[in-house]
């Protein structure tokens, strides 16, 4: 008994470092595991967002072009949704949308009655 007493006091450090090792193994691992679902989780709303965005702006083009012109307003409101939509790493159809939505006029053109 006196044997184990004396291994156990002579090595306790090595036994407390063995087992905040383990225990800091094990946090890390579950801190991981936690990340990697957060990460999937964030890329899926970066794409469900991004896909509302495009929605967004092939719907404000769709709307815009049938007017023929685009208000102030509404084209300061795309490039605010453009931004974000680019941010997310959109840049396809709906750029070239976004970019015709731009060049509209800003004004319905007045027809002349005679």
């Amino acid at each position: 008994m006196e044997e184990i007493a004396a291994f156990v006091s002579a090595n306790w450090v090595e036994w407390l470092f063995a087992a905040a090792t383990a225990a800091l193994a094990w946090c890390y691992r579950s801190i991981s595991a936690r990340l990697k679902i957060e990460q999937t989780k964030n890329e899926a709303i970066a794409a469900g967002v991004q896909s509302l965005l495009r929605e967004s702006i092939v719907n404000n083009y769709n709307k815009y072009s049938e007017r023929g012109y685009a208000p102030i307003w509404a084209k300061e409101s795309m490039k605010k949704c453009y931004a974000a939509y680019h941010n997310l790493g959109g840049n396809d159809v709906a750029t070239e949308l976004y970019n015709k939505i731009l060049r509209m006029p800003e004004q319905e053109a007045e027809h002349d009655e005679q």
